[in-house]
């Protein structure tokens, strides 16, 4: 029974961790892009403010991909002056050999120099491609420190030739670590001049998506506006709520991430919450069957001039001493349980989850352990005497 309650608590302390662990680390992720980091993606969507969908009156034709030529168009400073520089990209996934070394790259990112600037990306070895190295399509490369590890070990991949999906790159750079979300390591990743990624994977037709640095944080809302402008015109939209792309900011992007994590969060405690529920049934059965088995002591007691208060308080007492010894062990063992990574996240506990699943436990020693008990104290004397 005490089991059951241990499992139960630490189920829910556990998991309210793992959900704060993954909010936080999914931030942590965002927010490394910085504050004044846009992505514009195709699509309809929000853009500039404005709700958008795909097609409509306001639309010429069918919804447009975004291109380079999009790209260069925002980087003009005349129609953009608070964007800072932006980095077109094609994104694919292969396999990368080096000497007998096989490892599937999670992401290929075809780009521009700007882009290491624009999403935080800082090298803790060699150095970033450039933009000679993107004009002559060289075929050089920034790997991510998982990719690294993956691929070379403890040995330095700077100057070693890795081939990626049948096209040998040299590499440049490795990235310094930004750390995973649990869901997608963004460490796994080799970053190569854009035009040699589509001439060996993608082809040269749309990019992916385009990122943008704006000036500064306070200058996002402007480079906002700016991009949906500047693509409007190019794409021919004169409706801003039929939008034909979607421009993110970081602080979009936070505040989905916080929606989806809290409907995240309550799910995972109601899953921990039934753990809770069937130790509480397990009390009542226990105790019930302890009931059964003490007849002849409690008729005895009431015999002698026990009050029924007595005997009810015995059993109670009873049954909030099986929650409350459960319940301690369950948030020893939640809190061993959280220093150790459960599906590539870092729990963190939440210090009112402990609490709570604790007191909630010793209210169901009561609650349950109420019916067993008030049946106990309102067995007659007489009958109790005679069971066998």
């Amino acid at each position: 029974t005490m089991l059951g309650v241990l499992i139960g608590v630490a189920a829910v302390i556990l998991l309210l961790a793992v959900g704060n662990g993954s909010s936080q680390a999914v931030r942590a992720s965002i927010e490394k892009l910085g504050t004044n980091a846009l992505t514009v993606s195709p699509g309809g969507g929000s853009g500039g403010g404005s709700g958008g969908r795909r097609g409509g009156s306001g639309s010429a034709g069918a919804a447009k991909p975004l291109t380079v030529e999009d790209a260069r168009a925002l980087a003009d400073a005349s129609a953009a002056p608070h964007i800072e520089a932006v980095a077109p990209e094609v994104t694919t996934s292969q396999t990368a050999l080096y000497e007998g070394t096989s490892h599937t790259v999670g992401q290929v990112v075809g780009t521009y120099p700007a882009y290491f600037k624009a999403s935080n990306s800082k090298v803790s070895k060699g150095d970033y491609f450039s933009g000679d190295d993107v004009l002559a399509s060289r075929k050089v490369a920034v790997i991510g420190s998982t990719t690294a590890a993956e691929l070379f070990g403890t040995s330095d991949p700077v100057g070693r030739k890795v081939v990626l999906g049948g096209t040998p790159f040299t590499v440049v750079g490795v990235l310094a670590t930004k750390g995973g979300t649990g869901f997608q390591d963004p460490d796994d990743v080799v970053v190569a001049p854009m035009p040699t990624v589509q001439n060996a994977f993608t082809g040269f037709g749309s990019v992916g998506q385009i990122l943008v640095e704006a000036k500064s944080a306070d200058a996002t809302a402007a480079a906002q506006s700016e991009i949906t402008a500047v693509l409007m015109g190019r794409h021919g939209v004169k409706d801003p709520n039929a939008l034909d792309f979607r421009v993110a900011s970081q602080a979009s992007l936070l505040t989905t991430q916080a929606a989806t994590n809290e409907t995240f969060t309550v799910l995972l405690g109601a899953v921990a919450a039934i753990s809770l529920l069937v130790g509480g049934i397990g009390i009542t059965n226990i105790m019930l069957v302890t009931v059964t088995e003490r007849t002849r002591e409690i008729g005895i007691r009431k015999a002698i001039g026990a009050p029924r208060g007595v005997i009810l308080g015995q059993f109670l007492a009873e049954s909030t001493l099986l929650s409350l010894i459960g319940g301690g062990l369950g948030v020893a063992a939640g809190l061993i349980g959280s220093h150790f990574t459960i599906v590539g996240i870092k729990p963190v506990v939440i210090p009112e989850s402990v609490v709570g699943a604790f007191a909630i436990a010793v209210l169901i020693g009561l609650f349950f352990g109420g019916y067993p008990a008030n049946r106990a104290a309102s067995l007659r004397p007489i009958e109790a005497l005679r069971h066998e």
